[in-house]
């Protein structure tokens, strides 16, 4: 699409401090101020949720932030309504920029009479008027393929390795990667390979659905510093479940990034009390106050690379190219000192 006029922010409620965050950011690459359309998303007393654009949108380029996380089911019905807005009022196209994109987790039949709520969710999207899908770290990689428009799926290793590489600039030699579970090797390998270290594994049997019963720790982590990578951190009870494992098998101390801090339930607690000796989340979800006070926990922002890649979506140029180091470091200047 042609660059004709500038690029359109909208938001709802889920993550405003996100949204506001990107807008800033955008004003500092462009020049020029980008704020959010003037909006209200609001609810009727029985939670109805009603959507009114005051500012003329017509053959505009729209981004409508807003990740479907808690509560998913109020997230995601803001978001549909607010493209149907935008879509009804004459846009020129509609991008969501869905930071963590919720009901991942369903993305087969794991069992008989379930549903691939994944794919019911992306035709939502779809049939809302959305034109174009900007997140971050997919539980599952193959979701995009459950979209008939374009999805660009952006990554949170590179940030991770700027920030490892800043955190542990003396011993980066002992540091060793551990993926949580089998699944979750490619992620892994990926950020062992951007910061040449070693990697290791934390093999996983569960029981029954939320409860894990052994581990076993694939890799010598004696006297390593280990760090946990995965996409999320829900209930923390096998990210801190492994970081015991780690240590009783000689590790020197353990550490974990995670991009979504989902957070639910006892999480907060159990960071808290756990072994990690810090637990690195994204603002992806909007942190919760209990969160925010933890002292193990550090929160990096991603407005600087959702703003960049909302102007290269934009302007028609790449986005994967996000994915370079050489390219993310300015992105992020003045983010990892030393």
């Amino acid at each position: 699409m042609p660059a004709t006029s500038q690029p359109k922010l909208i938001s709802g409620n889920a993550n405003l401090p996100l949204a506001t965050a990107i807008a800033r950011r955008m004003s500092m690459h462009r020049g020029v101020n980008v704020g959010l359309v003037d909006a209200r998303v609001e609810r009727f007393n029985d939670q109805e949720i009603f959507v009114e654009v005051y500012e003329n949108v017509r053959g505009e380029d729209m981004f409508i932030i807003q990740p479907t996380s808690n509560p998913a089911n109020d997230n995601l019905m803001e978001l549909l309504i607010m493209a149907d807005a935008l879509r009804r009022s004459s846009a020129a196209r509609i991008t969501a920029v869905i930071p963590y994109f919720g009901y991942a987790r369903q993305d087969r039949r794991s069992k008989a009479r379930t549903p691939i709520s994944a794919k019911l969710v992306a035709n939502m999207i779809v049939e809302a008027g959305v034109e174009r899908v900007l997140t971050m770290d997919l539980h599952a990689a193959q979701i995009q393929g459950f979209f008939d428009i374009p999805v660009d799926n952006l990554y949170a290793s590179p940030i991770f390795a700027l920030d490892i590489m800043t955190q542990f600039k003396g011993c980066i030699q002992d540091v060793m990667v551990v993926s949580p579970d089998v699944g979750g090797v490619a992620r892994a390998r990926e950020l062992a390979k951007r910061i040449t270290a070693p990697l290791s594994i934390v093999d996983k049997r569960r029981e029954k659905a939320g409860e894990v019963a052994e581990m076993t720790v694939i890799g010598d982590v004696t006297d390593k510093i280990c760090i946990i990578v995965d996409d999320m951190c829900d209930t923390a009870g096998t990210m801190c479940k492994a970081a015991e494992v780690l240590l009783e098998n000689g590790a020197r101390e353990v550490h974990a990034y995670t991009t979504h801090g989902v957070m639910s339930g006892p999480a907060v607690e159990r960071i808290t009390k756990s072994v990690l000796k810090s637990m690195v989340i994204t603002d992806t979800i909007l942190p919760t106050d209990a969160v925010r006070a933890t002292p193990n926990i550090r929160i990096i922002p991603t407005a600087p690379v959702f703003a960049q890649a909302i102007l290269n979506i934009w302007n028609g140029t790449s986005v994967s190219s996000l994915f370079d180091t050489p390219t993310l470091e300015p992105v992020y200047e003045g983010q990892f000192g030393g």
